[in-house]
Parts: C-alpha cells; structure tokens; sequence
C-alpha cells in the first residue's frame, strides 16, 4: 500500500509529502531546492510516545532507532512525553513505575553527547503513590527522572528559542501561572529570534476531529501566537500517535506519529498494516531549522 502525496497548502514551500518506499514523509525537489539556497541553523530529532517497557524487547528495539536517529547528525533530540509506557493508572505498582524509569535511563545510555529536552505525557505521573507526600507522586517525580529543569521551561540555541510547555491539567490546558510566563516569554524574545514550542499535547490538529486530546486553551494560544507572528513558527506535539500538519496565520503545527506506533504491538484492526496505530505507521521527525525562521518536519517510518 503506498501513502500518497498531499499538498497542503499550495503556497507554502515546505509542505510534507510521503513517498512510496514508504522510509520516510519527504519533500518534493523543488521544496529541497527552495532550503538549499537558505542557511541551516539546527537540525533536531523529534520522539515522542515511546511509552518505553521491558517486555517485548522494546528497549532493543528503541536503542535501534536511536542509532538510527543518530546517523542523521541531529544536534539534539526532543522528546515529546510518555516517555514510559504507563505510570497513571490506578492499579500501577511502585515496583512498576521503577522498572520503566529503569528501562528508559539504560536506553538513552546511547546518547551520551546528546542534549535531551522532555515535556511530561499523560501517561509519566504516578497518581497511585500511598501519599502526595512520596517522593514519587505526581509531576515532580517525572521532572526528575526525564532530567527537565522544571515542569515548563525554555531554552535557546542559535537563533532558535525553544519553549517546552505542561498541558498536563485537567482540562488539558496551560495554568495560569503558566500562560503568564508564556506571554513573558514571547514577550521578552529578541527580534530575530524565532519560536518553537512542543507541548505533548496538539495544540491545533486536524485529527482532533475524531481522536480528540487537543489542547483546550488553543483559541487563547491561537490569539497569543499572533501578537508574536513575527517570532512564533512552529508548535509541535505527540499524543495522538497519528501524524499531521496544520498551519494557521504562519505557524505550523506539526503533530508526529509516535515512536511506539501501535504500543510497540501488533496493531489493531483499524490499523492499515502491523504496528501502525490507524494510518499512522511508528516512527520519527528530523526537523531542520533555518536562521530565516522556515523550518522542514521530515517524518521517518522506523521500522522494527
């Protein structure tokens, strides 16, 4: 089955395109030629969903594409929550959340050199501790272990500021606090410096529609990003294991496919082939990053 070619919008130059070897989402030759002519600031690697667990050989299986990732010579990688499989639900032993924390700090063994930027998923807090007073409960927890400065945070590099955010509240929607040092933020980057943000997750996604699990603060981050069109170019997220494109006054909104695909699994019989999680196969995003502020999101099939 071959994934076909759309053209999202005619008049942006970096619209995504899948080729039939079916290795990777590319882009046409006339959109490389367009890039070529412009300087790269940052190449980065985008996981998310990698839901990682010992069984099923899934850390092998994970290691394999990070080697992979790696012989792209990305910059660094930022990883887009559920980092482990499943800590949130009500039955989800201390021992449990150990074993996947576990499997993941020996994973990323394989990126010693490599700058790691996480944002939290649904799925990493542990709600089930005896107390909100162990060490172990809630955000805090994965914090640490994912290595992050704080819940929310940001950070530049090149010409490029990067914003990190937490949607993690019961509405799936930014706290207050949060939204006022996200206007600071914005507020407060140079001209010249452009803006991506990853949120786990989508903030605007086209498939919403029917999959949900979009941010519900998105009218007001829609209306925040325009005050700052100048600076703002790409938001990205996971969640939804399914992968699309949005863009909206300016600012794509990349929502990749998932590491794990289908949990690492079979598939289901909604899924168009073996692991894929409905059309969307597992998989990667290399994004390239120019010093103009245009960006490529090139989604790669991982195939384990």
């Amino acid at each position: 089955m071959k994934m076909r070619r759309r053209n999202f919008l005619n008049n942006i130059p970096f619209a995504i395109s899948a080729i039939a070897a079916g290795d990777q989402l590319s882009f046409s030759k006339d959109e490389k030629k367009h890039h070529a002519r412009k300087k790269l600031a940052l190449t980065v690697a985008h996981i998310t969903d990698v839901h990682i667990r010992p069984e099923l050989n899934i850390p092998q299986r994970f290691t394999q594409c990070l080697e992979e990732i790696k012989k792209k010579k990305v910059d660094f990688f930022l990883n887009g929550g559920d980092t482990i499989h499943a800590a949130d639900y009500g039955d989800i032993t201390r021992e449990r959340v150990l074993e996947q924390w576990k499997a993941w700090d020996e994973c990323v063994q394989q990126l010693k050199g490599y700058e790691v930027h996480s944002c939290i998923g649904n799925h990493d807090p542990w709600w089930a501790a005896p107390s909100k007073d162990d060490k172990m409960y809630g955000v805090p927890y994965v914090v640490q272990r994912a290595g992050m400065p704080n819940r929310y945070y940001s950070f530049t590099k090149e010409n490029w500021h990067f914003i990190v955010l937490d949607g993690n509240n019961k509405s799936i929607s930014l706290d207050q606090e949060q939204m006022e040092w996200l206007k600071k933020e914005l507020e407060n980057t140079p001209s010249g410096t452009y803006v991506l943000l990853m949120s786990h997750y989508p903030i605007l996604t086209v498939t919403g529609s029917w999959e949900g699990g979009q941010h519900k603060d998105h009218v007001a981050l829609r209306q925040l990003f325009y005050q700052h069109k100048d600076k703002v170019r790409v938001c990205l997220s996971g969640h939804q294991h399914l992968l699309d494109r949005a863009w909206y006054n300016g600012v794509d909104y990349f929502c990749n496919g998932a590491m794990s695909g289908f949990w690492w699994d079979k598939g289901d019989a909604k899924s168009a082939r073996p692991s894929y999680y409905q059309e969307t196969p597992p998989g990667y995003a290399i994004l390239k990053l120019y010093e103009d502020g245009s960006v490529e999101n090139e989604y790669f099939i991982h195939k384990y």
